[in-house]
C-alpha cells in the first residue's frame, strides 16, 4: 500500500515551464542562435541548472561567462515573480490528501524552489519537505533525488507514489522504484507527451489533479 506524495515541481506544482523556457530560448537566440520554446523544451526540460548551462554552451560553441549563471538564473526568478501560477487543482488535491505524508523532489535549485512556493503563497505546504537535486550526486533521469526525499522523509520508495511530468523524472522515479503518476496538465504538455511518459514507464496518466486524484484514491486505500 503507498503511503507517501512525492511532487515533482516545474510542470506538476508549479506551471514554471512554460516561463522558464521562454526565457531559456530568448537567451540562447540573444546569444546567436534562434531558439524557439519548443526547441528550449526539446533541449533543456527536467534538467539541473548545471546541465541546462553546459548545453547551453555546446549549443552556442562557446564557454560562457562566469557572470551569466547569475544573470540567467536572476531573469528567470524576476519572470517568476511577475507571473507564475500553480498547476490547476494542486491546491484542491493537497488539501484531499493533507493526511498523507508528502514532499517535493525536484531538479530545480534550493533558492528558486523556495521564491516559486512563495510567490505562489504555498511555503508552509511543503515547509521542510523540499528537496532539491542540487544535494545529490546525479540528478533525473537517475533515481538519486527519489532515494534521497524517500529516506528523509522516512517512508521506503515502494511506498511512495510519485507525480512528475518529464520522461527523465518518470525513468528516474522508476527507477527509485516508486510508482510514478504522469501528470499532463501544465501549459508546456503538448499533445505527443503521454506518449513519452508511458515509453519512460510512468505506471498511470492523468490528464488533470480530479484525474490524479482518483488513482491516488486507489493507490491509497
Amino acid at each position: 500500500m503507498a503511503k507517501a506524495l512525492i511532487f515533482d515541481f516545474d510542470g506538476v506544482v508549479a506551471d514554471s515551464e512554460v516561463l522558464a523556457n521562454t526565457v531559456l530560448a530568448e537567451i540562447v537566440t540573444e546569444l546567436g542562435v534562434p531558439t524557439t520554446v519548443e526547441d528550449s523544451y526539446r533541449a533543456y526540460l527536467g534538467k539541473r541548472f548545471s546541465e541546462i548551462l553546459a548545453e547551453i554552451e555546446r549549443t552556442v560553441g562557446r564557454k560562457l561567462p562566469l557572470s551569466f549563471g547569475d544573470q540567467y538564473q536572476a531573469r528567470t526568478l524576476d519572470r517568476f515573480r511577475r507571473s507564475l501560477l500553480p498547476i490547476a487543482g494542486v491546491r484542491k488535491f493537497i488539501s484531499r490528501f493533507d493526511h498523507v505524508p508528502r514532499c517535493i523532489a525536484s531538479s530545480s535549485s534550493p533558492d528558486r524552489l523556495a521564491l516559486c512556493l512563495d510567490v505562489m503563497n504555498m511555503t508552509s505546504l511543503f515547509h521542510g519537505r523540499v528537496f532539491s537535486a542540487s544535494n545529490v550526486e546525479r540528478g533525473k533521469p537517475y533515481p538519486d533525488i527519489f532515494l534521497h526525499a524517500s529516506a528523509s522523509i522516512g517512508i521506503p520508495p515502494n511506498a511512495c507514489i510519485v507525480i512528475e511530468d518529464s520522461p527523465s523524472g518518470v525513468t528516474a522515479a522508476r527507477a527509485a522504484g516508486c510508482t510514478v503518476v504522469g501528470l499532463l496538465a501544465a501549459g508546456h504538455i503538448r499533445e505527443d507527451h503521454g506518449a513519452y511518459l508511458k515509453k519512460a514507464g510512468a505506471h498511470y496518466l492523468a490528464l488533470d489533479y480530479l484525474e490524479t486524484e482518483r488513482i491516488v484514491a486507489q493507490l491509497l486505500d
